[in-house]
């Protein structure tokens, strides 16, 4: 037998087709309380979608451990050979709005929670190892230029060739998007990297600068600019239902996990700065270490519970892991939070999908939506045996050579140009072909000679032949990019 129909104050509902009226026309009574109560709730069904990254898709597996970490962390999930976590994963679009064909190209959001013994730990990353931006400051103007003009409020090439073509620091990551790797196959086809370097800590307190690196294990396929674009003609929600379908029939998607591990001092004296998000860090001199596998088999029942209400943070560590000076990460450390508790509200932590399986206990109480509250005191220090502190969780220190490298501006903080070379030189030459005729079909359109040739001039730094076959496809003399 169905359920009967209720409000969501429990009281029965009449009838879910009729409104009530003052005769057979109307008009109608404002006695209709459930009419009321309906409509005032429809208005407020959309929450703000986010500013970045609004459409995605999110499903749930487990994280299983097959190499323990706990010479280099004390991080519980890292700590136990065979240990198994829960996970939730969304990926994302980063520049287009909610209802966006998802395979236009552009950087795909990587956003992974571990549900840990000790609290949420979230790697909140893209499919690209490095970003276009290394300032916090510089975010909102980047994300500016990708999304609509002031004027016309149509997606405009020149407004995002503008922004690169004067902030160099993003070639290496220009170089990404413009390649084959800019317009993955589907989720499950692609990498996922935490792009930022961490810093673990293990038992004894000794400490490590980590990289994540998720690798499919689907293998890494990308679409031409025609398949994508017939995609979107067909199907705007395309990546969305291909990992949908593929859950839903047994296809579980999977990714190795893997850590770069560099010795604390080491890393602060390497070549490139580990703590500038648009360069990488050399697999030749930190190989990649294979730690576990998760997998993903299970589908969201309700997708706005489960996806939509998820907020991800990298500011949700765990203890025996730490934030690096890298200053992106440390301007996305308030960034996210403050962005979900003016999307959700001041208690989106108190949600299913952001609860950790483990018990909260500390001070904050009340607030739009607060759960689940008890007498307890709710003020420290006490006399009332409330909640205290876990000296185990502290975060550590950075050495004096840290503190001074702020100090001073170290000579290859200069060089945006090498890594990107040595991304197009690592390609093979029909994906040459297909960048170059990408960056045609962009920057090609963009009516400013002067962002064409600046822009060109990076990537003749980048790599001479690089440059010379862009401008050869822009119809640029050579001169002007020498």
């Amino acid at each position: 037998m169905n359920a009967k129909l209720t409000t969501n104050e429990g009281q029965p509902w009449g009838d879910n087709t009729h409104s009530q009226t003052a005769g057979k026309r109307g008009p109608i009574l404002m006695q209709d309380y459930q009419l009321l109560e309906k409509l005032a709730h429809f208005n407020r069904e959309r929450t703000p979608e986010r500013v970045v990254h609004a459409k995605g898709a999110g499903a749930k597996g487990t994280f299983k451990l097959t190499r323990d970490m706990s010479q280099y962390t004390k991080a519980d999930l890292f700590n136990g050979e065979g240990k198994e976590t829960p996970v939730l994963i969304r990926f994302s679009q980063v520049a287009g709005e909610a209802g966006y064909p998802d395979t236009m190209r552009d950087v795909r959001g990587f956003a992974l929670r571990f549900y840990t013994a000790e609290g949420n730990y979230d790697v909140v990353g893209n499919n690209t190892p490095v970003f276009f931006v290394n300032d916090p400051l510089k975010f909102p103007d980047f994300i500016h230029s990708q999304k609509r003009d002031p004027a016309t409020h149509l997606r405009s090439q020149e407004m995002q060739w503008d922004f690169w073509s004067h902030s160099p620091e993003s070639l290496h990551q220009v170089t990404y998007l413009m390649g084959d790797r800019g317009n993955p196959a589907s989720y499950r086809t692609m990498n996922g990297y935490g792009s930022h370097t961490f810093k673990w800590v293990n038992a004894q307190g000794e400490q490590f600068w980590v990289k994540y690196h998720f690798i499919s294990a689907q293998g890494v396929k990308d679409m031409t600019n025609e398949q994508a674009a017939k995609a979107a003609s067909e199907d705007t929600d395309y990546l969305l239902h291909d990992l949908y379908s593929a859950i839903d029939q047994g296809d579980y998607p999977s990714w190795k996990v893997c850590v770069q591990i560099l010795p604390y001092e080491e890393g602060l004296n390497y070549k490139t700065d580990i703590f500038d998000v648009t360069k990488t860090v050399s697999k030749k001199d930190y190989p990649r270490i294979e730690i576990g596998e998760f997998t993903l088999n299970q589908n969201p029942v309700n997708y706005f519970d489960e996806v939509e209400e998820a907020a991800f943070s990298p500011a949700n560590f765990v203890p025996g892991i730490e934030p690096s000076p890298d200053k992106l990460l440390q301007g996305r450390l308030f960034g996210y939070k403050d962005a979900e508790r003016y999307r959700l509200g001041a208690n989106y932590e108190q949600l299913p999908i952001n609860r950790p399986v483990n018990e909260v206990h500390n001070y904050e109480r009340d607030g739009f939506m607060a759960q689940g509250q008890d007498g307890s005191v709710n003020y420290e220090p006490n006399s009332h045996d409330g909640p205290v502190e876990d000296h185990d969780a502290r975060m550590h220190a950075d050495s004096e050579a840290l503190t001074s490298q702020a100090e001073y501006s170290r000579p290859y903080e200069v060089d945006h140009f090498s890594q990107a070379g040595d991304l197009y030189r690592l390609m093979k030459p029909e994906e040459k072909d297909r960048m170059i005729e990408t960056i045609k079909s962009t920057l090609g359109t963009v009516d400013s000679e002067e962002i064409k040739i600046l822009e060109t001039k990076q990537f003749h730094q980048a790599d001479h032949e690089y440059g010379e076959r862009v401008a050869q496809a822009l119809g640029l003399s050579m001169d002007s990019i020498r």
